[in-house]
């Protein structure tokens, strides 16, 4: 719902899914799609809910019951015991545990929707990244080559005297400059398609992998600013999993309490049979005497566990609203300074240039 994108464990047909998506030049809704599909991490995260699944079935299950058998014999007789035991401390807490599980698989739901947003994001924000490389690397070959003629320009106004040495000096040093920029921009082209390349999940610098040449327009105008920091603590995923952690560790204090006296409690059927004497039946209760141990640690561990969980997510609600302030704030500045670039800087820049040539091709410059 969140990235518009379909999240599904892997399968035989997703390498067809994945190559019919790679076959067209690669959009930013397609490479999420890709991500989504074919990014192992994912696939990682993604199993965890089995575990955590498994782990809340394991929860609403009794623990088996136990048999034991005993035999002594000796000077001819022969007495047998039989006993079944039965975990009632298990039952008496089946509800409690499986509501504690519920929560865990609960907070593994969320962390798994927490992977699928932050690969989407990170996703958009390695193709964008990848394209503006792949442009800024066409535009510094295409200054690598004017400068590259200003350079032997120069030394021919020089060679016939129309230029000072100066200014011959300078047009080498400038092509050098630019030379020096093309490389850099070589390697950060190439760094920004490793990046998106392994968030996709595919093998090193995959062929089929074709990225458009040019990043799409900027927006005529943004949406409105909205309320970001209360859509950020109803909406932002490490929130609802912060406070769902907090419920899980309260929950998880009330059974320590519960079980802080009387942690091994089994009731069970026994009898006894001897030779030449009638079975003799009866029932076993085995508890776990707190003579040593009254659980008090335990109790002060899992209230300081807890009280770090509140912490952490009164902090976590802290971040995420000054993270989103932040990050309107930015993306509105940088809004700005894209337009201005648009539509004064890079026209005003264009008629400079041209003057300069007019003035140039009239022997004025």
């Amino acid at each position: 719902e969140r990235v518009g994108h379909a999240v599904e464990r892997e399968r035989p047909q997703t390498r067809e899914r994945v190559s019919a998506l790679l076959a067209e030049p690669l959009t930013v809704d397609s490479a999420v799609q890709v991500a989504l599909l074919n990014n192992k991490r994912l696939q990682a995260a993604l199993a965890e809910l089995g575990i955590a699944e498994a782990d809340l079935v394991q929860a609403g299950l009794l623990r088996n019951p136990r048999f034991s058998f005993g035999r002594l014999g000796g000077n001819g007789s022969v007495e047998i015991e039989r006993s079944v035991m039965f975990d009632l401390g298990g039952l008496l807490t089946l509800p409690l545990r499986r509501a504690i599980e519920q929560q865990r698989f609960q907070g593994a739901q969320l962390q798994a929707a927490l992977q699928v947003v932050r690969l989407a994001a990170d996703t958009r924000r390695a193709w964008y990244q990848a394209v503006a490389a792949a442009q800024s690397l066409d535009y510094l070959r295409q200054a690598e080559l004017a400068a590259q003629a200003g350079a032997e320009l120069g030394q021919r106004m020089a060679a016939v005297g129309n230029w000072s040495r100066l200014d011959e000096a300078r047009e080498q040093v400038f092509h050098a400059e630019v030379s020096a920029q093309l490389l850099r921009a070589e390697h950060a082209t190439a760094a920004a398609r490793e990046r998106l390349i392994r968030l996709l999940g595919l093998p090193a610098d995959d062929p089929a992998m074709r990225l458009p040449a040019r990043l799409p327009a900027l927006p005529t105008q943004l949406q409105p600013p909205q309320q970001v920091e209360q859509l950020a603590l109803a909406q932002r995923l490490d929130v609802q999993l912060a406070a769902l952690d907090t419920q899980f560790t309260a929950r998880t204090l009330g059974l320590t309490r519960s079980t802080r006296f009387v942690n091994v409690l089994e009731l069970g059927y026994q009898n006894s049979s001897q030779s030449g004497e009638a079975r003799a039946d009866g029932y076993e209760v085995e508890l776990s005497l707190p003579l040593f141990d009254w659980g008090t640690a335990r109790v002060r561990r899992a209230e300081s566990i807890y009280l770090r969980a509140l912490q952490r997510t009164a902090d976590i609600a802290v971040q995420a609203r000054s993270e989103v302030r932040e990050g309107d704030s930015l993306l509105r500045s940088q809004y700005e300074v894209a337009r201005r670039y648009r539509d004064d800087i890079v026209p005003l820049r264009k008629k400079m240039s041209d003057e300069t040539l007019l003035r140039y091709n009239g022997m004025l410059a």
